[in-house]
This record gives C-alpha cells, structure tokens and sequence, in this order.
C-alpha cells in the first residue's frame, strides 16, 4: 500500500478522534443547556445539513486547487469550531459552532479522493478499508479521551477535540503531498459544484449509489441519536457508561474491517457482503428495543457492530470504482454530502417519535430504523444491476 494511503488514514485516525470524543459527550452537554431531546437532536441536525452544502463544493474544489489546501482549510474550521463549542455559555454559540464545524467539516471526501488518486481498482478495496478501519480506531480511542476529558467537564471534551485536530492539520501542512493529478477541464469561476447535488444522482452506476447510499445513512442516524436517549433514559445509565459502549463498539469494528473486510472481499462478492450487512443491520434494530434490560441491549449493539462496519468500506468502493478518475473528488464529495443530509433528517425523525413524558417511546425509532433497512436492502436488490462493477 502506497505511503500516501497510510498518510492519510493516519489523518483519518487524528480526524475521527475529534469526532469521537464528541460522540458520547454531545447529548448530556447539550442537556446541560437546558435543551429538550427533539430541540438537542436539532443539534446533531445542524451540524450534518451544513456539512450537505459544504462537502461538495469542498470536494469539487479538491479536484479544481488539489486535495492539501482544502484538507487545510476544513481541519483550521473543525479546530475553531470546537473551541467556541468548548468555552460557549449559551445555546446558541453551542448551535453556532456545530454550524461552523459542519461547512468546514466535509474532509472525508478528500481523504477518500486521495486514496482513489494513488491505488489501482485491484488495490482500492483495501485502501478504503484502511481509511476504514483508521476511522474506527478513532471509535476506540475516542470514547477514552471523552471518558478521560469528563472528569473535568463535558465542555472540556471540545476543547481536548480542538487540539486532536490542530494534530491532523499539522500532518497535513508538513507531510501531505499533492496527489491531484492532471488538472480536470476548466470551469466557471463560481461554479462550486452545488448543481451535482441534483445532477450527481444521474451519473450512470454512480447516482443509483448515491442514493442508495443517503438511505442507508438516513436509516442509521435514526440509530445513532436514538439509542443515546434509550440507553441513558430507559436501561438508567450515565455518560460514563455510554462512553465505554461507545469503546467497545468501536474496537469490534476495527478489528472486522482490519481481519474481517481484506479476507470477506476474496471469498465473497462485493454486492453479497452490502446485502448480508444490511439485513443484520435491519434485524438487529428491530431487536434492540423488545426486551429493556441492559445485557441484552449490549449482547445486541456489538453483534450489529461487527456486520455494520462492513457497509460503508463496501459502498465507497463500488461508488469509486464506478466513477472515472477526473471525478473522483467531486463523486466522493456528492457521497459525502449526501451521507450529511441523511445524518440532518435521522436525528430530527427520532427526536419527532421520542415523548420525555412517555418512556416507551424511546424504542419507537429504533424501530422505524430497522423496518425502513429492510426496505433498503430490497432497494440495493432489485437495482443491484444498475450499480455491479463490471
């Protein structure tokens, strides 16, 4: 695997830790402002809505300046975003800063551009599982920090997120080649790429990816926000133990996509593995709710973990395999984008289902996340051969 693979899943790994120490913190901070569960998952939404406008002009920019400046550029936001998060004293610069962390936020579409520039088609499997599993070792290291940052305060877990990274902008001034090739043709000068937001989703074999891909996000981030409130308000436990949840989530998933994806893609078809992942995914939310009792919730969340760390890894392939190569950062972006609108719209459908006042409520979105990967799953079926590489 090429040094410039590594080099950036190394900024991938510094990247996701700034995300993940937020991840267990975000909703008890976010009650500490007073804010109820629909108003805080609002919260979680407006973070991925900015960042749907903002990654595809950051992706088509990459193909247009070159992938270093842009990944510059939305790692200086992430660091100032969360230092206003960090010291806010009120609601609203809590809002303003997930705002401006997420229209500079949008440098995963970058890093997987970079890999696309510098792997063939037999190679680009593996690199994206490396961006893959770098990312989830953020999800295992993350959760430590954030355990660590919250004896002091969950304010402190920002600040402590600010300075990661200020690290992963370091990497990439000083040790971040070029690795944009020839320039693409000439574009207007304010033509940022918002337009492929629409016309994105008719490129041939990529588009029916992309929205394939936006439901599958759409159906998980119904998870992601709803489970927190689940597993704090209805199982009784604290930030703490979320945070340690979140640890163990986080160390079955690297250890599937660095032992379990390379060996998977040799013996099974790309398209068979999204299928199996899908259908435990959707399984696995439909149980999660059935039985309020601790041990069975866990026993639930890290089976899911490991069949679930195989989507993305999956999906990014076939999307840049299917996609030339002047398109590269722009399909990576629009992917990317597409991934944030979907993480805008679950939060607010689990917050709209869940009532303080009724506590059965809680499971009701876990719910609706398993039936609606059900109907996904029959989705990427029938048009699987709009999309198989050929």
């Amino acid at each position: 695997m090429k040094r410039e693979v590594w080099l950036v899943s190394a900024i991938a790994l510094v990247n996701s830790l700034s995300v993940t120490i937020l991840i267990p913190t975000l909703y008890p901070y976010s009650r500490q402002f007073g804010l109820s569960d629909l108003e805080t998952s609002f919260l979680f939404s407006i973070f991925s809505i900015a960042q749907f406008f903002a990654t595809p002009v950051i992706g088509q920019l990459s193909d247009r300046w070159g992938r270093r400046p842009l990944l510059v550029v939305s790692l200086a936001g992430t660091v100032l975003a969360n230092l206003m998060a960090g010291m806010a004293t009120a609601a609203g610069w809590l809002f303003l800063a997930r705002f401006l962390d997420g229209i500079t936020g949008g440098n995963n579409s970058v890093v997987q551009a970079v890999i696309a520039d510098v792997t063939d088609a037999e190679n680009r499997a593996r690199g994206f599982s490396l961006f893959g599993a770098a990312f989830s070792v953020g999800f295992v290291l993350g959760p430590v920090v954030s355990l660590g940052a919250q004896q002091i305060s969950l304010g402190a877990a920002f600040l402590i997120s600010a300075a990661i990274a200020g690290v992963a902008l370091i990497l990439t001034l000083f040790c971040l080649p070029e690795t944009r090739g020839q320039r693409p043709s000439q574009r207007r000068r304010f033509d940022l790429g918002l337009g492929q937001l629409i016309t994105g989703l008719t490129i041939p074999k990529v588009g029916i990816l992309l929205f394939i891909n936006f439901l599958i996000g759409t159906t998980f981030t119904i998870f992601t926000f709803a489970f927190q409130p689940y597993f704090i308000n209805v199982l009784n436990q604290n930030s703490e133990s979320l945070t340690i949840l979140f640890m163990i989530y986080g160390t079955l998933g690297v250890l599937m996509q660095t032992l379990g994806v390379p060996r998977l893609i040799k013996k099974l078809n790309l398209l068979l593995i999204l299928f199996l992942a899908l259908l435990i995914r959707s399984l696995a939310f439909l149980a999660m709710p059935i039985w309020p009792n601790l041990i069975y919730f866990v026993s639930i969340i890290l089976f899911f973990s490991i069949f679930n760390s195989l989507v993305q890894p999956v999906i990014n392939t076939l999307i840049s395999l299917n996609a030339n190569a002047q398109q590269q950062g722009m399909v990576m972006g629009l992917n990317s984008s597409y991934l944030s609108i979907s993480n805008g719209i679950g939060p607010v459908l689990a917050g709209l289902l869940i009532r303080q006042s009724h506590p059965a409520s809680y499971g009701y979105p876990l719910y609706l996340a398993g039936g609606c990967t059900l109907l996904v799953l029959l989705v990427a079926m029938k048009t699987r051969t709009k999309y198989a590489p050929s």
